[in-house]
């Protein structure tokens, strides 16, 4: 099965093994696909990035928590005051 390779910049495992910061660098602060007989076996994901990827993740988790919970909403009646 052939994978689209999402990155612009791509290394084989042989050349990781040799230069792993060097690879890993090459990317400039984007991911680089490493690959497996020319396919993509996985990718390198600068720390920044896996924040970021990780937060978007999270954010849609509580999207989908408040989604869910507006189909059966729980309504209670509540002053400014009472606050």
């Amino acid at each position: 099965m052939a994978y689209q390779i999402l990155t612009s910049v791509a290394a084989s495992i042989t050349e990781l093994k040799k230069n792993p910061m060097g690879i890993a660098m090459e990317g400039d602060g984007f991911p680089v696909a490493i690959l497996n007989r020319n396919e993509p076996a996985f990718y390198i994901v600068p720390p920044e990035l896996f924040a970021y990827f990780q937060t978007l993740a999270e954010d849609a988790e509580l999207n989908r928590l408040a989604d869910e919970r507006m189909t059966n909403p729980e309504l209670i009646q509540v002053k400014l005051d009472d606050l």
